[in-house]
Protein backbone atom coordinates (compact mmCIF):
# COMPACT_ATOMS: atom_id res chain seq x y z
CA UNK A 1 0.00 0.00 0.00
CA UNK A 2 0.99 3.52 -0.47
CA UNK A 3 -1.16 5.08 1.75
CA UNK A 4 1.57 7.10 3.43
CA UNK A 5 2.33 8.92 0.21
CA UNK A 6 -1.52 9.65 -0.56
CA UNK A 7 -2.50 10.94 2.63
CA UNK A 8 -1.74 14.46 2.64
CA UNK A 9 -2.41 14.89 -1.49
CA UNK A 10 -5.23 17.14 -1.76
CA UNK A 11 -3.84 18.87 -5.52
CA UNK A 12 -3.45 16.34 -8.44
CA UNK A 13 -2.80 16.96 -11.79
CA UNK A 14 -4.16 14.59 -14.34
CA UNK A 15 -2.51 13.81 -17.78
CA UNK A 16 -4.59 11.41 -20.19
CA UNK A 17 -2.60 10.92 -23.49
CA UNK A 18 -4.12 10.43 -26.93
CA UNK A 19 -4.05 6.78 -26.86
CA UNK A 20 -6.49 6.65 -23.40
CA UNK A 21 -9.06 8.95 -25.38
CA UNK A 22 -8.94 7.60 -28.99
CA UNK A 23 -10.56 4.31 -31.11
CA UNK A 24 -8.13 2.39 -33.16
CA UNK A 25 -9.32 4.58 -36.00
CA UNK A 26 -8.55 7.38 -34.77
CA UNK A 27 -11.30 8.97 -33.34
CA UNK A 28 -12.67 9.89 -29.67
CA UNK A 29 -13.61 7.22 -27.66
CA UNK A 30 -16.84 8.64 -26.17
CA UNK A 31 -16.41 6.12 -23.55
CA UNK A 32 -13.53 6.27 -22.02
CA UNK A 33 -13.89 10.21 -22.28
CA UNK A 34 -16.81 9.60 -20.32
CA UNK A 35 -15.37 7.27 -17.81
CA UNK A 36 -12.25 9.71 -16.81
CA UNK A 37 -14.74 12.20 -16.43
CA UNK A 38 -16.60 10.19 -13.91
CA UNK A 39 -13.38 9.44 -11.91
CA UNK A 40 -11.97 13.23 -12.00
CA UNK A 41 -15.67 14.15 -10.37
CA UNK A 42 -15.51 11.71 -7.77
CA UNK A 43 -12.07 12.85 -6.61
CA UNK A 44 -13.80 16.15 -7.33
CA UNK A 45 -16.60 15.35 -4.89
CA UNK A 46 -14.16 14.27 -2.44
CA UNK A 47 -12.30 17.37 -1.92
CA UNK A 48 -9.67 17.26 -4.42
CA UNK A 49 -8.59 19.89 -6.23
CA UNK A 50 -7.68 18.53 -10.14
CA UNK A 51 -6.09 19.74 -12.89
CA UNK A 52 -6.65 18.02 -16.31
CA UNK A 53 -4.17 17.70 -18.98
CA UNK A 54 -6.02 16.61 -22.06
CA UNK A 55 -4.66 15.33 -25.29
CA UNK A 56 -7.24 14.93 -28.20
CA UNK A 57 -7.85 17.70 -29.96
CA UNK A 58 -6.31 16.37 -33.32
CA UNK A 59 -8.59 13.37 -32.75
CA UNK A 60 -11.77 15.13 -32.31
CA UNK A 61 -10.97 17.48 -35.35
CA UNK A 62 -10.62 14.28 -37.51
CA UNK A 63 -13.45 13.44 -36.70
CA UNK A 64 -15.55 16.64 -37.34
CA UNK A 65 -13.05 16.81 -40.41
CA UNK A 66 -14.03 13.44 -41.64
CA UNK A 67 -10.41 12.57 -41.61
CA UNK A 68 -9.40 9.00 -42.13
CA UNK A 69 -5.49 9.51 -41.12
CA UNK A 70 -3.82 11.95 -38.96
CA UNK A 71 -2.45 14.49 -40.90
CA UNK A 72 0.97 15.19 -41.88
CA UNK A 73 1.58 18.97 -43.51
CA UNK A 74 1.30 21.04 -40.70
CA UNK A 75 -1.21 23.56 -42.06
CA UNK A 76 -3.68 21.10 -41.70
CA UNK A 77 -2.32 19.54 -38.41
CA UNK A 78 -2.81 22.98 -36.73
CA UNK A 79 -6.51 23.25 -38.37
CA UNK A 80 -7.30 20.21 -37.28
CA UNK A 81 -6.24 20.72 -33.76
CA UNK A 82 -7.95 24.17 -33.79
CA UNK A 83 -11.61 22.60 -34.92
CA UNK A 84 -10.84 19.55 -32.68
CA UNK A 85 -10.30 21.82 -29.15
CA UNK A 86 -13.47 22.90 -29.25
CA UNK A 87 -15.18 19.28 -29.97
CA UNK A 88 -12.80 18.47 -27.21
CA UNK A 89 -13.52 21.11 -24.58
CA UNK A 90 -17.62 20.94 -25.61
CA UNK A 91 -17.52 17.01 -24.68
CA UNK A 92 -15.41 18.23 -21.70
CA UNK A 93 -17.99 20.07 -20.66
CA UNK A 94 -21.43 18.07 -21.24
CA UNK A 95 -20.02 15.22 -19.41
CA UNK A 96 -18.73 17.47 -16.21
CA UNK A 97 -22.03 19.63 -16.07
CA UNK A 98 -23.63 16.22 -15.23
CA UNK A 99 -21.80 16.09 -12.29
CA UNK A 100 -22.40 19.80 -11.58
CA UNK A 101 -18.81 20.67 -12.16
CA UNK A 102 -18.24 23.75 -14.61
CA UNK A 103 -14.72 23.68 -16.95
CA UNK A 104 -12.41 25.99 -18.15
CA UNK A 105 -9.82 25.76 -21.02
CA UNK A 106 -6.14 26.60 -20.72
CA UNK A 107 -4.04 26.51 -23.83
CA UNK A 108 -0.41 27.05 -23.10
CA UNK A 109 3.02 26.99 -25.40
CA UNK A 110 6.56 26.75 -24.09
CA UNK A 111 7.00 30.38 -24.56
CA UNK A 112 4.41 31.18 -22.56
CA UNK A 113 5.88 29.58 -19.48
CA UNK A 114 9.48 31.07 -19.98
CA UNK A 115 8.43 34.09 -20.18
CA UNK A 116 8.33 35.91 -16.56
CA UNK A 117 5.34 37.58 -16.92
CA UNK A 118 2.96 35.67 -19.08
CA UNK A 119 3.61 32.83 -16.61
CA UNK A 120 2.75 35.05 -13.38
CA UNK A 121 -0.56 35.65 -15.49
CA UNK A 122 -0.87 31.10 -16.23
CA UNK A 123 -0.51 31.02 -12.20
CA UNK A 124 -2.67 33.61 -11.03
CA UNK A 125 -5.27 32.18 -13.89
CA UNK A 126 -5.35 28.97 -12.65
CA UNK A 127 -4.90 29.80 -9.30
CA UNK A 128 -8.31 31.53 -9.48
CA UNK A 129 -9.67 28.55 -11.03
CA UNK A 130 -8.81 26.09 -8.53
CA UNK A 131 -10.49 28.19 -5.61
CA UNK A 132 -13.40 28.68 -7.32
CA UNK A 133 -13.60 24.84 -7.44
CA UNK A 134 -13.30 25.14 -11.69
CA UNK A 135 -11.77 22.17 -13.41
CA UNK A 136 -9.32 23.69 -15.41
CA UNK A 137 -8.76 21.72 -18.82
CA UNK A 138 -4.58 22.07 -20.27
CA UNK A 139 -3.96 21.49 -23.76
CA UNK A 140 -1.02 22.55 -25.38
CA UNK A 141 -2.22 25.29 -27.93
CA UNK A 142 -1.19 23.05 -31.01
CA UNK A 143 -2.80 25.62 -33.62
CA UNK A 144 -0.46 27.86 -33.29
CA UNK A 145 2.92 26.06 -32.02
CA UNK A 146 5.26 25.07 -33.75
CA UNK A 147 8.82 23.63 -33.57
CA UNK A 148 10.93 26.12 -31.88
CA UNK A 149 7.94 26.77 -28.90
CA UNK A 150 6.27 23.41 -28.95
CA UNK A 151 5.67 21.00 -25.66
CA UNK A 152 6.27 18.17 -28.04
CA UNK A 153 4.52 15.80 -25.76
CA UNK A 154 1.73 16.53 -22.78
CA UNK A 155 3.46 14.33 -20.43
CA UNK A 156 6.11 17.76 -20.29
CA UNK A 157 3.43 19.71 -20.22
CA UNK A 158 2.04 18.43 -17.31
CA UNK A 159 5.08 17.78 -15.33
CA UNK A 160 5.29 21.30 -15.77
CA UNK A 161 1.70 22.27 -15.21
CA UNK A 162 2.16 20.20 -11.77
CA UNK A 163 4.66 22.58 -11.00
CA UNK A 164 3.28 25.61 -11.38
CA UNK A 165 -0.08 25.15 -9.14
CA UNK A 166 2.09 23.26 -6.44
CA UNK A 167 0.71 20.04 -7.21
CA UNK A 168 1.32 16.78 -4.92
CA UNK A 169 0.76 14.58 -7.12
CA UNK A 170 0.95 13.95 -10.89
CA UNK A 171 -0.84 11.08 -12.43
CA UNK A 172 0.65 10.32 -15.99
CA UNK A 173 -2.48 7.76 -17.44
CA UNK A 174 -1.94 5.90 -20.49
CA UNK A 175 -1.96 2.57 -21.93
CA UNK A 176 0.82 1.19 -19.78
CA UNK A 177 0.84 -0.27 -16.19
CA UNK A 178 3.83 1.43 -15.69
CA UNK A 179 7.62 1.19 -15.65
CA UNK A 180 8.92 -2.05 -16.69
CA UNK A 181 12.62 -3.19 -17.01
CA UNK A 182 12.19 -4.46 -20.22
CA UNK A 183 9.73 -3.89 -22.72
CA UNK A 184 7.15 -5.91 -21.74
CA UNK A 185 5.34 -6.33 -25.08
CA UNK A 186 8.04 -8.12 -26.66
CA UNK A 187 9.93 -9.55 -23.29
CA UNK A 188 7.76 -12.16 -20.95
CA UNK A 189 10.21 -12.38 -18.17
CA UNK A 190 10.12 -8.34 -18.27
CA UNK A 191 9.49 -6.62 -14.20
CA UNK A 192 7.18 -4.30 -12.88
CA UNK A 193 8.86 -1.48 -11.21
CA UNK A 194 6.64 -0.16 -8.12
CA UNK A 195 8.39 2.78 -7.05
CA UNK A 196 11.89 4.81 -8.16
CA UNK A 197 13.33 6.44 -5.22
CA UNK A 198 15.96 8.04 -7.62
CA UNK A 199 16.18 8.71 -11.37
CA UNK A 200 19.34 7.42 -12.14
CA UNK A 201 21.10 6.51 -15.45
CA UNK A 202 19.89 2.69 -15.21
CA UNK A 203 16.15 4.41 -15.06
CA UNK A 204 16.77 6.54 -17.63
CA UNK A 205 17.82 3.56 -20.23
CA UNK A 206 15.19 1.37 -19.21
CA UNK A 207 13.07 3.94 -21.20
CA UNK A 208 15.77 3.92 -23.80
CA UNK A 209 17.26 7.62 -22.91
CA UNK A 210 21.04 8.26 -23.31
CA UNK A 211 22.66 9.92 -20.26
CA UNK A 212 22.53 13.52 -22.22
CA UNK A 213 18.26 12.80 -22.01
CA UNK A 214 17.81 12.93 -25.79
CA UNK A 215 15.61 10.94 -27.74
CA UNK A 216 11.25 10.90 -28.01
CA UNK A 217 8.14 9.54 -27.26
CA UNK A 218 6.76 6.74 -25.22
CA UNK A 219 8.47 5.92 -22.01
CA UNK A 220 10.94 8.65 -22.94
CA UNK A 221 9.01 11.78 -22.46
CA UNK A 222 7.03 10.13 -19.08
CA UNK A 223 10.85 10.00 -17.29
CA UNK A 224 11.37 13.36 -18.43
CA UNK A 225 8.43 14.55 -17.06
CA UNK A 226 9.47 12.56 -13.44
CA UNK A 227 12.41 14.11 -13.11
CA UNK A 228 10.95 18.09 -13.86
CA UNK A 229 8.05 16.47 -11.24
CA UNK A 230 9.96 14.80 -8.76
CA UNK A 231 12.43 17.80 -8.88
CA UNK A 232 9.52 20.58 -7.96
CA UNK A 233 8.58 18.27 -4.95
CA UNK A 234 5.79 16.16 -6.71
CA UNK A 235 5.24 12.93 -6.49
CA UNK A 236 4.29 11.07 -10.10
CA UNK A 237 2.79 8.22 -11.10
CA UNK A 238 2.33 6.23 -14.46
CA UNK A 239 -0.79 4.07 -14.73
CA UNK A 240 -2.65 2.13 -16.72
CA UNK A 241 -6.03 4.37 -18.20
CA UNK A 242 -7.77 1.09 -19.13
CA UNK A 243 -7.71 -0.07 -15.29
CA UNK A 244 -10.98 0.40 -13.74
CA UNK A 245 -11.47 2.97 -11.49
CA UNK A 246 -7.73 3.67 -11.94
CA UNK A 247 -7.74 7.26 -10.07
CA UNK A 248 -9.54 6.04 -6.89
CA UNK A 249 -7.10 3.37 -6.56
CA UNK A 250 -4.18 5.85 -6.56
CA UNK A 251 -5.48 7.99 -4.04
CA UNK A 252 -6.44 5.14 -1.91
CA UNK A 253 -3.00 4.06 -2.22
CA UNK A 254 -3.37 1.06 -3.92
CA UNK A 255 -0.15 -0.22 -5.94
CA UNK A 256 -0.88 0.78 -9.09
CA UNK A 257 1.34 1.70 -11.31
CA UNK A 258 4.73 3.21 -10.66
CA UNK A 259 5.25 5.88 -8.31
CA UNK A 260 8.26 8.15 -8.79
CA UNK A 261 8.79 9.71 -5.15
CA UNK A 262 9.10 13.31 -5.28
CA UNK A 263 13.21 14.83 -3.85
CA UNK A 264 12.62 15.86 0.12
Amino acid sequence: MRTKYMKDVKRIVVKVGSSSLTNQNGLINIFQLESLVKQVAELHNKGYEIVLVSSGAIAAGMGKLNLTSRPTEMPLLQATAAVGQVALIHMYQKFFSEYGITVAQLLLTRDGLEDEKRLFHAKNASKSLIENGVIQIVNENDAVAVDEIAFGDNDTLSAMVAEIVEADLLILLSDIDGLYTKNPMLNSDAEWIKEVDEITDEIKALAGMSATGLGTGGMITKISAAQIAVSAGVHMIIANSATPWILKRITDGELVGTLFKRSE
